[in-house]
């Protein structure tokens, strides 16, 4: 019996890994990272993505998660990905102006002659954790915040909550980003988390709210006894192994 095999890949602001899976969502290849090169034109994380692809095992389909807003492939706005050397630095207008309106599902099905579906990267991590029953809403940090939600397993519509407005100018992304734990420490940034899920849960009242990224394990003790029961903490792996699920639960 043969089963459906899926390329993963998740398009990080440090770090671009890829790895194949089985149809339970299983690694069944050699994980591969390479460090995600900037500046970073759309075409050169194709290629970037074609040659990991390349390194790996035959896949019978492509899934990739990237940071920012994805409609049906295509990109409509991305935040690192624009700045001349990643998170944080110069933004370049032609960048802007380069991956605006980008058909990343098409060029990539293109070059890879596979079926591709390309989501926000927290939309794949959250499909690899989600249970299917009632609203389930997901958060990763790492570089900055990701979001998704999924209502009895299927993928809402995408809201870019990274870019919101917090405090004192800064958005959601600046305000719990990896830039700002490494400036407070685990204990102070830990209690930004804490006032960030407390935002965040009369908005969209869930019935479960996972943390994941590769953040999500350097939030204090003290912090997650007082962040509530409907909290979970997953692993970052979900961000590679939700490529399988994903396909699912996504959307038409």
């Amino acid at each position: 019996m043969t089963t459906t095999t899926t390329l993963s890949v998740d398009c990080g602001g440090g770090g671009i890994k890829a790895s194949v899976l089985d149809a339970d969502g299983a690694i069944i290849s050699r994980a591969l990272r390479t460090p995600t090169p900037y500046p970073l034109p759309p075409e050169l994380l194709v290629d970037t993505i074609k040659d990991l692809a390349d390194q790996l095992p035959p896949a019978d389909r492509v899934t990739v998660g990237m940071p920012g807003m994805i409609r049906h492939g295509v990109v409509i706005a991305t935040p690192h990905y624009i700045t001349k050397d990643g998170p944080c630095s110069r933004v370049l207008p032609e960048l802007v102006e380069a991956w605006a309106r980008f058909d990343m599902g098409g060029r990539l099905q293109e070059t890879l002659g596979r079926p591709v579906l390309v989501l926000n990267d927290a939309e794949v991590a959250g499909a690899g954790v989600v249970t299917g029953h009632g609203l389930e809403m997901i958060v990763t940090l790492g570089t900055g915040l990701g979001n998704a939600v999924f209502d009895n397993g299927v993928l809402a519509p995408h809201v870019e909550v990274s870019q919101g407005p917090v405090r004192w100018g800064l958005t959601y992304d600046d305000y719990i980003g990896e830039h700002e734990r490494l400036r407070l420490g685990d204990a102070h940034w830990s209690r930004r988390v804490r006032r960030v899920v407390e935002a965040l849960r009369p908005m969209y009242m869930w019935d479960r709210l996972y943390l994941g990224g590769g953040n999500s394990r350097r939030i204090t003790a003290f912090q997650l006894d007082k962040i509530g029961d409907d909290v979970v903490v997953v692993p970052n792996e979900a961000g590679m192994t939700g490529g399988a699920r994903c396909w699912e639960m996504a959307r038409p």
